[in-house]
């Protein structure tokens, strides 16, 4: 049982919540792993367009007529409450989840109310990790700028491997870098880069960002793909791995499905490997 926490400095778009659903995906369709994926963010619609449809919310209707008094909590806000309470065990958290494949994947979304509701309800999101981590067999956590930085490093402290998320430009992988002397657990074992939407025609190719960082190992890539971003827009992100789960060499998409295979093992190595020294 494992937390993998997914983090990026916040200052630029590295297509970190895109990573994290295309691995966890291509995982639980390989794997015979129970993943739960947890958005920490507020109002982040990322990762639900990538699963499902947006539907209009319908009212509640009471007896009288409309009734804005009841609120079904469900989700981040639901097992918030059962916490407070203490009623809430381990095998419990799948009841405020949504799944994607039964007994393999399935996302705690993020929360979608006020800001002031969210700076109070983000605290929990340390001990809802924690608690996650005694039932599944892997947490993923899509870990969000506006968490601040209290919450960020208790969080990267506990995870057992961090993902830092990356993209092309110079100045990214600099800033990365320097971050690498600020937060000690990026400077670790503990740590896997990770590039996303990667451009294997750009002259940052893999092989040259491995080398300009000294990386002991081959930095991993989510490729730009037109049809996964596509599908990420149209809630048929399990369609596209499903109906491209056996194609040649050839195949326009070989590339794509390749480094999502590659990030995804690099990731079960790691683990595999810091657990033996453990």
């Amino acid at each position: 049982m494992s937390v993998v926490t997914f983090w990026s400095n916040g200052k630029e778009q590295t297509g970190k919540t895109l990573a994290i659903a295309a691995i966890t995906t291509h995982m639980a369709i390989e794997h015979n792993y129970r993943i739960l994926v947890i958005s920490t963010g507020n109002k982040d619609k990322t990762l639900d367009r990538c699963f499902w449809e947006e539907k209009k919310k319908k009212k509640n209707l009471g007896l009288f007529g409309p009734n804005t008094n009841i609120a079904i909590e469900d989700g981040i806000v639901g097992l918030e409450t059962m916490m407070k309470s203490n009623r809430i065990s381990s095998e419990q958290i799948t009841n405020y989840t949504k799944i994607i494949f039964k007994d393999r994947l399935e996302i705690l979304t993020s929360f979608k109310g006020e800001k002031l509701e969210y700076d109070e309800l983000k605290t929990n999101y340390p001990d809802i990790i924690n608690l996650a981590n005694n039932f599944y067999d892997l947490v993923f956590v899509d870990l969000d700028a506006e968490l601040g930085e209290s919450l960020t490093n208790q969080i990267l402290e506990s995870s057992n491997l961090v993902i830092a998320n990356i993209n092309q430009r110079l100045s990214s992988i600099n800033d990365f870098m320097q971050a690498r002397e600020e937060i000690p657990i990026l400077n670790s074992k503990k740590s896997l880069v990770l590039i996303g939407r990667y451009d294997k025609y750009s002259k940052y190719t893999i092989k040259n960002i491995t080398r300009y960082m000294g990386e002991k190992n081959k930095v991993s890539t989510i490729p730009y793909n037109t049809l996964f971003f596509e599908a990420c827009e149209e809630a048929k992100l399990p369609d596209f791995f499903l109906k491209l789960r056996r194609v040649d060499e050839e195949d326009r998409n070989s590339f794509f499905l390749t480094e999502v295979k590659r990030a995804a093992d690099n990731i079960i190595y790691r683990l595999q490997d810091l657990a033996m020294k453990m």
